[in-house]
């Protein structure tokens, strides 16, 4: 499945892609803004193991970010479940060398119209750590909204952060397409 929005495309990994996945994930700068579960150092065998994973789900809820004909990223979606059902939360990263060309933006846009096209949901979201100012600057380019500030509430690399939670509805979102 390919994706293609505005210039970059989303598609579905391939097991081939592991050395370029663990070329990018291999980075303290990605690391330090993501969950723990993350491992950094990221190695060939982490990327393997995630890719074969993620190859097991359908429909598919991660893509590589692919600009220029190259792999730049990931993004993904994770359903909810139980009261939280109609929501979807959205998590990203993208290669260092990529920061501040406007691709998450657009890749979060993308994601988003998939999202709000083949899931019977009425809000996407993602939660970042309030000093992320990139990837909140990209969430507010690709519309969404901030709904505020979880004070205190995340540790990351034994430092007590604030994180920030950004949202939009599908009655606001104005790129739904069918894919």
């Amino acid at each position: 499945m390919e994706i293609l929005f505005e210039g970059i495309i989303l598609r579905q990994w391939s097991i081939d892609d592991a050395s370029v996945l663990a070329e990018i994930a291999n980075n303290k700068n990605i690391a330090d803004n993501l969950q723990d579960l993350f491992p950094f150092p990221y190695s060939l065998k982490d990327a393997r193991k995630w890719l074969r994973t993620i190859a097991q789900v359908n429909p598919p809820r991660n893509f590589a970010i692919v600009s220029d004909g190259t792999i730049v990223g990931n993004i993904g979606i994770l359903t909810k479940e139980d009261i939280h059902r109609k929501n979807i939360e959205i998590g990203y990263f993208l290669s260092e060398k990529q920061w501040g060309k406007g691709i998450a933006a657009i890749a979060i846009q993308a994601i988003t119209s998939y999202a709000f096209s083949n899931f019977d949901i009425v809000r996407v979201y993602a939660e970042t750590f309030a000093d992320n100012i990139r990837s909140r600057r990209a969430l507010e380019k690709a519309g969404f909204i901030s709904e505020g500030t979880f004070r205190r509430s995340i540790i990351k690399n034994g430092i007590i952060k604030d994180s920030c939670i950004y949202s939009i509805l599908i009655e606001d979102f104005k790129y739904c397409l069918t894919t």
